[in-house]
């Protein structure tokens, strides 16, 4: 049985979105609800963690809110699809991969440029339903997994927990989850299972906004992100992740600085030119 995790801040966006999709499943699973429209809660890896402990299912889905499954039949086949990883660490339904193109892979594009090859899988997000990645029909391993809907064995999760100190925010906990299985030799996979994602994910600034300070991402989103690659350092060259790719190597207040610029001021064709620190 899966048991599905979902923390909430929303009981509109809840019932909306996860709840009217869950409902039509004909498949059985558990529902673990938390309620942190009071703010019980200080991070998603706390909450997380709270709600797993108390999962009896063996797989544990964690999902936003505003996901829409798009399926009455989204569960059928999963736990066997699950199964056959024998590696299994996380799984998720959007990830980025360590190979693919070169530079121009490490600049997030706009929808209208089309998906980047790292970016693995289709979903749809935003209310325009905007693609996201590149189709898979098989299990693919991948870096890191966008946090919308991770899966994680109950074996692997009695083992390795969220990082709450860490990700001591709502912020890039499934990450740094995807890093730390990694090393300690478990497979991160991206599943060939649509659903729409309603958020954007992407605070709306304009310009002079994004370069007074130093990016698209509120100040916590960046404080947390550096202290992901200072505590993977060791492991990794490189961290590529939904939403942009980072070197462990070279100061971070640079290359924030200039992903800040290029969001802010680089026209379309000026995305793609290479920067002096992200070479391969």
């Amino acid at each position: 049985m899966i048991s599905v995790i979902c923390v909430y801040n929303s009981e509109q966006i809840l019932r909306n979105c996860l709840l009217k999709s869950l409902s039509k499943q004909q498949t059985d699973f558990e529902l673990i609800g938390v309620d942190n429209t009071k703010n019980r809660f200080k991070s998603a890896a706390e909450a997380l963690n709270w709600a797993g402990a108390r999962a009896t299912g063996r797989y544990l889905l964690f999902a936003h809110q505003d996901v829409d499954l798009c399926s009455d039949s989204w569960f059928d086949g999963t736990e066997e699809l699950l199964d056959s990883l024998p590696d299994l660490g996380i799984a998720g339904v959007a990830g980025v991969s360590e190979t693919g193109a070169t530079f121009k892979e490490r600049y997030r594009t706009t929808v209208s440029q089309g998906p980047l090859q790292r970016h693995r899988n289709v979903i749809t997000h935003g209310p325009q339903k905007e693609q996201w990645g590149n189709l898979i029909r098989l299990p693919e391993p991948v870096q890191t997994l966008d946090e919308c809907l991770v899966i994680i064995p109950e074996s692997v999760f009695d083992v390795l927990q969220f990082d709450e100190v860490t990700c001591s925010n709502w912020h890039l906990y499934a990450v740094d989850y995807c890093l730390s299985v990694k090393t300690r030799g478990f497979g991160v996979y991206v599943l060939p299972k649509y659903l729409h994602h309603q958020s954007v994910g992407i605070p709306d600034k304009n310009s002079l906004q994004v370069l007074t300070s130093l990016g698209e991402y509120p100040e916590e989103y960046y404080r947390t992100l550096e202290r992901i690659l200072q505590k993977h350092k060791n492991h990794y060259r490189w961290i590529h992740m939904p939403c942009g790719s980072w070197s462990v190597n070279y100061p971070f207040t640079v290359q924030r600085a200039y992903y800040a610029f290029r969001c802010a001021v680089m026209s379309p064709m000026a995305k793609h030119l290479v920067s002096p620190f992200l070479r391969n």
